[in-house]
């Protein structure tokens, strides 16, 4: 397997490997937005749940409904620290994935510079090798002109 082959498939496998960690990283945006939507959502519940009964106390409110009302506000204020924490673990995900995405993508590119490395290469030696011949052909029909001129009489000074 030549070279050139070699680092043909492992960019292939490089990108390969970024593009599944760039997939993961857009899942892992996707549920955290999904995650702050609904903390989002559980927030603006308690705000209303709290204006609505706040009304109600102005009215009237016994003790039992006080404490169904403290009851429940406990239980939402439960499931929104239990969202802020879902929402910071999706946070912790969607950084560790795009470092994962960084990482990948630096690997890839490195790939791709050692590539075009050769490849220059490999270019400048053909295009010496190529000069080289030009003037061994240069040399050898200046030889063959003076080798000529000598035969018919005529020296070149």
């Amino acid at each position: 397997m030549s070279r050139h082959h070699a680092l043909a498939l492992a960019l292939e496998h490089a990108e390969k490997e970024r593009d599944a960690a760039l997939s993961i990283s857009q899942r892992a945006a996707a549920q955290l937005e999904n995650a702050e939507r609904q903390a989002q959502q559980l927030e603006d519940y308690r705000r209303e749940y709290q204006a609505r009964w706040s009304e109600q106390f102005k009215r009237q409110g016994t003790m039992d409904i006080l404490r169904c009302y403290q009851d429940f506000m406990g239980r939402i204020n439960q499931a929104i620290e239990q969202q802020a924490n879902a929402v910071a673990q999706g946070r912790r995900q969607l950084e560790w994935a795009r470092g994962v995405v960084l990482e990948r993508e630096t690997r890839a590119a490195s790939i791709r510079k050692l590539i075009e490395r050769r490849e220059a290469e490999q270019a400048l030696q053909q295009q010496r090798r190529d000069q080289k011949a030009t003037d061994e052909q240069a040399a050898r029909a200046a030889w063959n002109q003076r080798a000529g001129d000598t035969t018919t009489g005529l020296a070149v000074v």
